[in-house]
């Protein structure tokens, strides 16, 4: 969940921005239009949703490096920071401009209301319509940031002056250690590209669906030799993408090749999509990803590399909405997997999503029964977000791709026109409880488990592990805690693990390591996959927690 722009690799950290919040004030209503011009940044016509960023000058400076403003974005850590306002643009020509209307569609309200002060602003076209999935990217056609002055009965004039580049491949962030970056050569040898093209998804939507991903080869791989290795299927989170998969990539290599994780050979699965992360379900928005990932994916690969081949032998790992997504594939497809190592999933009982009962009557995603906010975010215990803030700013970020939008498109049934119908209003927050029905009789993990145990146990039991902080930034430790004693009402051998004080973003750390968590995993899977090895973990390994 919630995995995007500052906040979008969960295993790397991460750093609360500062600065203040953008205070509001009582002035009357009025209409300032920006106006923007395509300038020299593309040669022909382009369209996409325009986005104007304004954020407070002082605080701006304050983050930036040597204090001069390259950037202004948001932060979904504390979405009242910046201001942002919208609108769509079918058709912008090189040299003509358009009119953005600040005091229209914004978050988290009109720019009208920003006290007298210094901004900075900055506009943005996001041809691909995905910044609510990943901000800004490749293609999108940024403007130069301009100072302003409020009040002002006239705004500076921006121009789409720079055309965002691809970034380089097989890159990792700065913060990303040393040792870590000598390994990239030998895992980029030991990478294989997935591009397969499901027909069961193809089928679905009436057009080729690729399904993508890496195949990381453990170091003694020999396609030559008999020698056959468990598999690990690993999902990213909200946010993550194919790019995105190169720090767990080389961080696995590198492990590997120390002897800090068993040999086993990777699949990293790229489950992002136009709608948000389609968490490999089999859903009727979204398609049947769970049976093209377990009927035809797997089988090609099991076919083409030295895999184990049977269930014994594959094993799930994810974080955040792909602890989910592995979560889901465990137990719906149980005969398939030998276990999930699902950490800090998404909510699995949705009697707790993220803190809203959507079973209640009159059950709103905004307010609880006492009109208080639902927070959605929090840091030691602040609260920094609200779920109606983070709702208001994906609606004005766009349609496509945000966290909350992303849910139904997994989860909710098709409407009349073809999309996905919302869960809750989103500008009373209401939830529709013919929505919440389906959602349980579909997606409530914890439901599931409850009615059809009997059957899934002789293939499921043992099979689930679960891992969570007990400060999780979006308090999905509430949902874990609750499925935890739906298992424990079923007698399951199960394993749900609480890890006192971590966040989303810390969970795998311990000491200077951060991957501490992943290599303890690993061996619990290779003792069931090689139960006899005499490989065991390093003698320096960090103790199971």
């Amino acid at each position: 969940m919630l995995l995007r722009r500052p906040v979008a690799a969960a295993l790397l950290g991460f750093a609360l921005l500062g600065g203040t919040a953008l205070a509001r004030t009582d002035a009357p209503s009025a209409h300032h239009l920006v106006r923007v011009g395509l300038g020299g940044a593309q040669d022909k016509p382009v369209s996409g949703r325009l986005l104007l960023f304004v954020t407070e000058a002082g605080a701006a400076k304050a983050q930036a490096k040597d204090g001069k403003v390259e950037e202004v974005d948001i932060n979904p850590l504390q979405p009242n920071q910046t201001l942002v306002a919208a609108r769509e643009v079918t058709y912008l020509a090189p040299g003509a401009t358009v009119s953005l209307d600040a005091d229209d569609l914004a978050f988290p309200g009109p720019l009208a209301q920003l006290p007298p002060g210094d901004y900075v602003m900055q506009a943005v076209l996001d041809v691909n319509h995905n910044y609510n999935y990943g901000g800004r990217g490749v293609g999108d056609v940024v403007s130069d940031v301009v100072s302003l002055h409020l009040p002002s009965t006239e705004l500076p004039a921006l121009q789409l002056a720079r055309t965002l580049p691809a970034h380089e491949a097989w890159t990792l962030p700065p913060s990303v250690p040393q040792a870590v970056r000598d390994a990239i050569p030998a895992a980029r040898e030991h990478t294989r590209s997935i591009d397969f093209v499901s027909p069961a998804l193809s089928a679905f939507w009436g057009r080729p669906i690729h399904m993508r991903g890496w195949v990381l080869l453990p170091p003694d791989y020999d396609a030559k030799k008999a020698e056959r290795y468990p598999v690990v299927y690993y999902t990213h989170g909200f946010g993550g993408s194919l790019e995105r998969l190169y720090g767990p990539v080389v961080n696995s290599y590198a492990a590997m090749s120390k002897g800090e994780m068993p040999p086993m050979i990777w699949v990293f699965l790229d489950e992002s999509s136009p709608t948000g992360t389609h968490e490999f379900a089999d859903s009727v928005n979204n398609g049947p990803w769970g049976k093209a990932l377990t009927e035809e994916l797997i089988p090609q690969l099991e076919k083409q590399y030295r895999m184990d081949g049977k269930p014994q032998g594959r094993f799930l790992n994810g974080h955040s909405s792909g602890g989910w997504a592995t979560l889901w594939l465990q137990t719906r497809y149980p005969k398939v997997f030998g276990g999930t190592w699902s950490t800090s999933p998404d909510p699995s009982d949705f009697h707790d999503f993220t803190g809203v009962d959507l079973y209640a009557p009159n059950a709103n995603a905004y307010r609880k029964p006492d009109g208080s906010p639902n927070p959605l975010i929090r840091d030691k215990g602040k609260v920094l977000a609200t779920f109606e803030q983070f709702s208001k700013l994906e609606r004005v970020l766009g349609e496509y791709g945000g966290q909350i939008a992303s849910f139904e498109w997994v989860f909710s049934p098709r409407g009349a026109d073809g999309r996905p119908l919302p869960m809750f209003d989103r500008d009373t927050g209401a939830v529709d409880p013919a929505v919440a029905s389906y959602w349980s009789e579909h997606f409530d993990i914890a439901r599931r488990l409850q009615r059809e145990w009997p059957t899934l146990k002789p293939d499921l039991d043992g099979k689930i592990h679960l891992i969570i902080g007990t400060a999780d930034t979006f308090y999905l430790d509430g949902a874990a805690h609750r499925l935890k004693a739906v298992l424990d009402g079923l007698h399951a051998k199960a394993e749900v693990r609480f890890v006192p004080d971590r966040t989303h973003f810390d969970l795998y750390v311990e000491g200077g390591d951060r991957i501490a968590l992943l290599k303890q995993i690993t061996w619990e899977m290779y003792a069931i996959a090689r139960p006899g090895s005499t490989l065991k973990p390093p003698a320096n390994a960090a103790p199971a927690k």
